[in-house]
């Protein structure tokens, strides 16, 4: 069943030389219980989607299209409204926690405040609430954790405190920004572990952004790569990281390290993501892709659904090796 229905989703911003799109026409599902990651370069649109899905767009930002989550249509909410719903229903692991946790106010307080402003439960429920939420995420001690401030963990025991808040009230939907950024591989893998487990526990839906295909490839079950504001492919993790079919997919995965290729030059996608507001015309890739055409330069992407489980927006669609009659339809 779908808790978050996407349709052409546009946000714009306000920047100095008027306003920009920082998402265009951007349009996506997720399923109960299921994982969906988005990637792609800094300032390809990721977090601002999750902002919009949040109601915590940047000042005179604004959304337009649909975000349909759990039967409520999102766009057109009035901040009194995101809040009813903003930690309850949809809640968000920012990138770095000490940015989320307050410093000055020890684990126990901003739990339990956070479970009497949402649930309207009594101090001694909210700490029994607490206790078990930080048992739920393996932070070790639970009762002298409470007493603690942000300050005494370390990046990865402030990464699961961070978690715990955003379980706090059973939430439907979860976003994690980055949630692995700066965190060293083995405690990124408890990380991942625990979202997972979690998905599974409680059903939750979680939609993963990160720069990482690592990352995704471990705990995604879909993922959408986005590039300058837009989706440029989306499909089953294990399809579109094992055989990409967009030209800018492809040179993400090329571009990743080797652990068994010693001495071997890394391969880099020629250029830079263009600046907000200063998009190209047409395929917002074409002035870096080695496959562009003349009609990439002036003319919409085409959308291409290949086996009605994925899909790519590209007019060249580079690397299809299916039959013309077997796969794919424009």
């Amino acid at each position: 069943m779908t808790l978050l229905s996407v349709r052409n989703l546009t946000v714009t911003l306000m920047t100095g030389s008027g306003p920009a799109d920082a998402v265009r026409n951007l349009s996506f599902d997720i399923e109960r219980g299921q994982i969906l990651g988005i990637a792609g370069e800094s300032g390809s649109g990721k977090t601002m989607t999750a902002l919009s899905v949040m109601g915590l767009l940047p000042y005179k930002g604004k959304a337009s299209g649909s975000i349909n989550f759990d039967g409520q249509e999102l766009v057109g909410f009035k901040p009194r409204d995101f809040r009813r719903i903003r930690g309850k229903d949809v809640a968000m692991i920012f990138q770095d926690p000490m940015t989320s946790l307050h410093p000055m106010l020890t684990i126990e307080t901003q739990l339990t405040e956070h479970l009497r402003h949402h649930r309207k439960v009594s101090k001694s429920e909210a700490r029994a609430r607490a206790l078990e939420l930080l048992d739920t995420v393996k932070i070790p001690d639970p009762k002298t954790a409470l007493k603690a401030h942000p300050s005494q963990f370390s990046g990865g025991m402030r990464q699961r405190i961070a978690i715990a808040m955003a379980l706090a009230c059973q939430p439907k939907l979860l976003i994690a920004d980055e949630p692995t950024t700066a965190l060293d591989v083995t405690v990124q893998a408890g990380i991942l572990k625990l979202l997972d487990e979690l998905r599974k526990s409680q059903n939750l839906s979680v939609i993963v952004i990160t720069h990482d295909l690592g990352v995704l490839s471990a705990l995604t079950d879909r993922i959408m790569i986005m590039y300058a504001g837009a989706e440029v492919e989306s499909g089953l993790t294990s399809q579109v990281l094992t055989r990409p079919r967009h030209p800018y997919t492809r040179g993400l995965i090329d571009a990743l390290p080797d652990s068994g290729a010693d001495g071997k030059r890394l391969i880099a996608i020629d250029g830079m993501p263009p600046e907000l507001g200063k998009f190209p015309s047409g395929c917002a890739f074409h002035p870096r892709c080695s496959f562009a055409r003349s009609e990439c330069k002036t003319g919409v992407p085409n959308k291409v659904d290949i086996d009605g489980s994925r899909r790519i927006f590209c007019s060249v669609d580079p690397f299809d090796t299916s039959d013309s009659s077997a796969g794919a339809s424009r």
